[in-house]
C-alpha cells in the first residue's frame, strides 16, 4: 500500500549480499514462446544477478503479448525455510496494485449509471464529513486520482493497522481528520481515499467489497487464484513468505495479518495478473469497454494533452516514447510492478518478496518491455546495465566526512561496500561500479553519479570536500523526551536527531527531516509521503518525562521501550541454571580444527597503557546472564591484536578519550555456556560454539570509550551486551553526538586493523583471527 513510483522517495539503504538464487527445475509455469527465447534468456541473467546482489528471496515474472502469456516463471524460493520454489502460480500480496481493481469496479458501476464520478460522495455517504477549511466537495474522481486532499492514512484501518475493521468504520474515522489540501487542487497519494472508494462501492452495490470484487471483476477476468482480504480458497499454502528489513541491517519475517483494504489487500499470482493484462488489450473486455479503459488512461487534473500523471486508478507515463500505464505496489515484504503498453499490447508484471524493493521490480519490468519492443523491431534484446563491486580497498580509502557549505555527505565502508549518506541520513545508498563510472545501486535506488577525487567527492554533480567532522553538540533538551521508537515490531517509526534536526524514519524506508511548528508538533517536508501532515507528540514530558506516543498524520504510534532504562545492564533469563551449564561446558571438547595455526601468545591488556581501563563484567554478576564466568577481572589478546589495540588507544588519547575494555580472550567453555543459556530468539548476540568465536582465538575485543578528563564512560546510545536492536552499529535512533562517538571508536579501531561486527557496536575482530586456534584455557591457567 505504499506509494507508486511517482510518490515514492528516492531511497537509500544498501541491502546485504547473500547467495545467488539458483535456477530451479520446474519454475517455468509457462515456457517462453519460441520468439521470446532470447528475451527470457536475457531477463533470466538479469534477475539472477539482481536476486544475488540484492538478496531477494523470491521473484516471479509474467510477459504478455496481446491475448497471450508468452513467458511466466518464478525464481528463488517462495518459502525459503522449506525450500519451496517460487513459480508463476505462487501467491503474493501486491499492495497498491489492488487499487486498479477497486477503480475498475467503480467504473463498471459508473458505466451503468449507478455512480457519478463527479458527484459529491456525500450522495452515498451522507455522514462523511472530514473537517474542510477550504470548501468544495470531495468526488469519486478526486479520490481515485489522489486529488481529494485527504490524509495519507485513516485513523482506523491504516497501513499500520493489524486488524480488519469494516470499511464503514474506516470511513467514519476520517471524520476525526482535516483535509490537507483543497479537493481537486493538488496531488497527494492517499490510501485513505481508496478505502472510502471501497465503502462507496459497498453502498452502491449493496454487497461487501471482497465478494463484489470476486464475482464482478476477478472471476470474469479468469483470475481464479486471486482474492481480496485473504488468499483465494485452496491457495493459502502457496502464499510466499516475505522479508522486512531495518536500516541498521536487520532482516525479519513480514507480518501476515489480513486486512480488508480496497487500497492494498489483493492476493494474486503473476499468472492471474497476466490474464488481467491480456484483458486490457482485448477488443472486448468482460468487465469494461475499450472506451472506458481509454478514459481511465487519461491523466486527470492535468493540462489537455498531458502524457503523464494520474489516470483513473492507473498511473500514466511514457516509456521510450510509448504510452505506458500501470501501478506499483509495496506491502509488508512484497514489492510489485505492473506495466502495460496499451498501444503495443505488451505487458509485464514482476513481484518480489523483499519489502519496498520496487526499484528492482521496476528495472526488470522496463528491461522486459524494451526487449519485447526490440523483438517486434527484429532487433536483439538490449542488455540493461549491470554494476559490479568497487576495487578492493576503494571503499576504505574513500570513507570519510565531506562538506559543501552546510550540506554534508558521509562515505562509509561496510564489508567492502561503499555507502553514501546525505546530510546524516540514517538510510545510506550503496555505490557500485559501471565500467569506469560509479553510481548508486541497491534495492531502493539506481542511477545518479559518484566521482571519487583526491580529497573530494562529487555526488550527482555537487562537489563535497573532505573535512573533519566536528564534535556535534548534545541535542536540545526539549527534544530528549521525543527521541526513540514508536509503533510496533512489524512497523516502527523512529524519531532521532541528524545534522541538528529532528528526523522521522517511517514505513522503514522514508527518512524525513522535520520542521518544528511547536514544542510537540513537527511538519513533514514537502517531499514526504506525508506532506502537508504533522508529527504530533503526546504524553507528559515535563521533568525529563518522555512522550508516550506520536501521531503521524492521523495514526497514533505508541512509544516502544527499547533497552534497559537508565543505561543499566539488560538481563536475560537463562534457559537453565548457569552453574550447571558452566560445569557441563568445562568437560565438553571444543570443535576439532585442521590446518596450521600460529602459536598463541596472549597478552594481559593491563600491561599496555595506564589509560586503558577495565570493566570486566563476566568476572562479576553485572552481565546479561547475571553470573560469574571469569575467575579474575582480566582481558587478554594475542600479541599482534594487543599491539594494534595500543595504537588505537594512543590515537584516541590525542582526542581526549580512553578505552574501557569489557572483554577480550574468552575460553571456549564460556562461549558454550552463553549459547546453552540464551533463548534461541536472542542467540544472534552470542557465538555458536560449534564454530568457535573470535573471542576464543584471542582476536576479539569488546570495548567502549570513556572521557579522559572525567573518567566517565561515554553514552554510545546503547549498553554493552544489550540484546536489542540498539546494539546494531547503524541503529538509527541515536543523537548526532552518540553516532559521532560510535564513529570515533570505529575509525580508531579500523585504522588499527580491527573490523566492527554488524550487530554489536562494541565488538571488534582483529584481521588475523583466522591464524589462531580455538583456545579453552581458563583464566586461572593463564
Amino acid at each position: 500500500m505504499k506509494a507508486h513510483r511517482s510518490s515514492r522517495p528516492v531511497l537509500r539503504l544498501a541491502i546485504g549480499i547473500a547467495l545467488a538464487a539458483t535456477p530451479l527445475a520446474g519454475q517455468d509455469s509457462v515456457p517462453a514462446r519460441a520468439e521470446y527465447g532470447a528475451t527470457a534468456a536475457m531477463l533470466t541473467r538479469i534477475i539472477d544477478h539482481e536476486m544475488a546482489d540484492k538478496d531477494l528471496p523470491a521473484l516471479s515474472i509474467v510477459l504478455v503479448d496481446g491475448a497471450d502469456i508468452v513467458w511466466a516463471r518464478g525464481f528463488g524460493y517462495a518459502q525459503p525455510r522449506d525450500s519451496v520454489p517460487a513459480t508463476a502460480r505462487t501467491v503474493y500480496r501486491v499492495g497498491s496494485v489492488s487499487k486498479l481493481f477497486t477503480d475498475i469496479a467503480i467504473m463498471r458501476l459508473a458505466d451503468r449509471g449507478t455512480l457519478d464520478l463527479d458527484a459529491p460522495i456525500t450522495r452515498w455517504l451522507p455522514d462523511f464529513r472530514p473537517a474542510n477549511r477550504f470548501g468544495g466537495a470531495i468526488t469519486l474522481r478526486q479520490l481515485m486520482t489522489h486529488h481529494s486532499g485527504l490524509v495519507r492514512e485513516p485513523p482506523v484501518g491504516s497501513y499500520f493497522d493489524s486488524t480488519a475493521p469494516p470499511l464503514a468504520s474506516i470511513a467514519a474515522s476520517l471524520n476525526r481528520t482535516a483535509l490537507v489540501f483543497r479537493p481537486g487542487s493538488r496531488h497527494k497519494y492517499s490510501n485513505a481515499a481508496l478505502q472510502v472508494v471501497g465503502h462507496v462501492l459497498e453502498r452502491a452495490a449493496g454487497e461487501l467489497f471482497p465478494r463484489y470484487l470476486r464475482d464482478s471483476v476477478l472471476l470474469p477476468l479468469g483470475m481464479t487464484r486471486s482474492a481480496f482480504f485473504e488468499p483465494a480458497p485452496g491457495t493459502a499454502p502457496e502464499l510466499a513468505a516475505a522479508v522486512m528489513w531495518a536500516p541498521d541491517g536487520r532482516r525479519f519475517a513480514a507480518p501476515t495479518f489480513r486486512r480488508n483494504a480496497p487500497s492494498g489487500a489483493l492476493y494474486t499470482t503473476v499468472e492471474d495478473l497476466g490474464r488481467f493484462l491480456a484483458a486490457l488489450f482485448a477488443d472486448s473486455n468482460p468487465t469494461l469497454s475499450r472506451a472506458t479503459l481509454e478514459r481511465m488512461w487519461v491523466p486527470q487534473f492535468a493540462d489537455s494533452g498531458a502524457t503523464r500523471g494520474n489516470g483513473l486508478g492507473f498511473f500514466v507515463w511514457r516509456l521510450d516514447g510509448h504510452r505506458a500505464v500501470g501501478h506499483d505496489g509495496a506491502i509488508y515484504g512484497f514489492a510489485t510492478t505492473l506495466t502495460a503498453l496499451p498501444d503495443e499490447k505488451l505487458g509485464v508484471v514482476v513481484v518480489t518478496t523483499l519489502d519496498a524493493a520496487n526499484i528492482v521490480t521496476d528495472r526488470v519490468a522496463e528491461a522486459a518491455l524494451r526487449a519485447m519492443l526490440a523483438r517486434r523491431a527484429g532487433a536483439p534484446p538490449p542488455e540493461p546495465p549491470v554494476t559490479h563491486p568497487l576495487p578492493p580497498g576503494a571503499a576504505r580509502s574513500a570513507a570519510g566526512h565531506y562538506a559543501r557549505g552546510v550540506r554534508t555527505v558521509d562515505l562509509m565502508a561496510r564489508s567492502g561496500e561503499l555507502l553514501v549518506a546525505h546530510d546524516g541520513s540514517a538510510a545510506p545508498s550503496r555505490v557500485r561500479a559501471l565500467g569506469d563510472s560509479l553510481l548508486f545501486d541497491d534495492a531502493l535506488r539506481f542511477g545518479g553519479s559518484v566521482h571519487l577525487l583526491p580529497g573530494a567527492v562529487v555526488v550527482d554533480g555537487d562537489t563535497f570536500a573532505r573535512a573533519a567532522e566536528p564534535r556535534p553538540p548534545a541535542p536540545p533538551v526539549r527534544w530528549t523526551g521525543l527521541l526513540g521508537e514508536y509503533g510496533w515490531g512489524y512497523e516502527t517509526l523512529f524519531v532521532y536527531e541528524r545534522a541538528g534536526r529532528l528526523h522521522a524514519l517511517i514505513e522503514w524506508t522514508e527518512d524525513d527531516a522535520l520542521t518544528q511548528v511547536s514544542d510537540t508538533v513537527f511538519a513533514f517536508p514537502a517531499t514526504s509521503m506525508y506532506r502537508g501532515e504533522h508529527l504530533t507528540f503526546r504524553g507528559t514530558r515535563s521533568a525529563g518525562r518522555r512522550a508516550s506516543a506520536v501521531i503521524a498524520g492521523a495514526v497514533t504510534f505508541p512509544r516502544r521501550t527499547i533497552g534497559p532504562q537508565g543505561g543499566g545492564q539488560l538481563k536475560v533469563t537463562p534457559l537453565h541454571p548457569v552453574a550447571e551449564l558452566l560445569a557441563a561446558a568445562r568437560t565438553a571438547p571444543p570443535p576439532a580444527e585442521s590446518g596450521s595455526f600460529r602459536a598463541p601468545e596472549l597478552v594481559d591488556l593491563a600491561t599496555l597503557d595506564a589509560t586503558i581501563h577495565f570493566d570486566i563484567r563476566y568476572a562479576t554478576t553485572n552481565n546479561f546472564l547475571g553470573s560469574v564466568f571469569y575467575s579474575t577481572a582480566h582481558a587478554f589478546l594475542q600479541r599482534p591484536a594487543a599491539e594494534a589495540l595500543l595504537r588505537a588507544a594512543r590515537t584516541l588519547r590525542a582526542r581526549g578519550y580512553g578505552l574501557l575494555i569489557h572483554d577480550g580472550y574468552r575460553p571456549w567453555f564460556v562461549t558454550k555456556t552463553f549459547w546453552d543459556a540464551t533463548p534461541p530468539a536472542l542467540r544472534w548476540l552470542v557465538a555458536d560454539p560449534a564454530r568457535g568465536s573470535r573471542h576464543n582465538r584471542g582476536c576479539a575485543v569488546d570495548l567502549t570509550l570513556y572521557d579522559l578528563g572525567t573518567g566517565r564512560p561515554i553514552d554510545m546510545g546503547g549498553t554493552y551486551d544489550e540484546t536489542t536492536e540498539r546494539s546494531y552499529p547503524d541503529y538509527p535512533v541515536t543523537t548526532d553526538l552518540e553516532r559521532w562517538h560510535r564513529d570515533v571508536l570505529r575509525q580508531a579501531m579500523e585504522d588499527g586493523g580491527f573490523t566492527r561486527v554488524p550487530n554489536e557496536w562494541w565488538h571488534f575482530d582483529y584481521r588475523d583471527w583466522r591464524s589462531y586456534p580455538i583456545l579453552n584455557l581458563a583464566f586461572e591457567d593463564l
